[in-house]
């Protein structure tokens, strides 16, 4: 692979790795949330017949942290998928990038939302126009691929 190559694919590659790193946030966020609430609520995880559901036990704002967590494991893998296939297809054109890093921004902002204030409607709008992002890049790939 020549320095060339790899130059071209940067651009696309840099959201990915924004997106793992705030994911590795929210996991700091989960555990700092996480671990004083289950010790204020007694949980005794070394008992492994304790049939405890946290969603049961825990306080709703630490629960948001961790579905956060968990949601940025589910519709952020087409997101990696996208950002590799247009790093190694050639689809990493400017507008495409700006894409990727409009996903990752407002991946970051229904992150927050969820976390603090958790306002169903306005985080369902953030993910809706996140979700358009990724399709308007799949629309523009498919376009580039069988207009080419």
């Amino acid at each position: 692979m020549t320095v060339e190559t790899l130059a071209a694919m940067k651009p696309a590659l840099l959201p990915v790795l924004a997106l793992v790193a705030w994911t590795f946030v929210m996991w700091v966020w989960m555990f700092a949330t996480r671990i004083p609430a289950m010790q204020k609520a007694k949980i005794d995880l070394s008992n492994p017949k304790e049939n405890v559901t946290l969603k049961d036990v825990l306080p709703a704002k630490v629960m948001n942290v961790s579905d956060n967590y968990n949601h940025l494991h589910e519709q952020p893998t087409l997101f990696y998928a996208l950002a590799f296939y247009l790093a190694l297809g050639g689809g990493a054109d400017t507008i495409n990038v700006y894409l990727l890093w409009a996903y990752v921004i407002l991946r970051v902002i229904h992150s927050l939302i969820q976390a603090t204030i958790n306002k169903i409607m306005i985080r369902f709008l953030v993910f809706l126009i996140s979700s358009m992002a990724l399709i308007a890049i799949v629309v523009r790939e498919l376009i580039r691929l069988f207009a080419g």
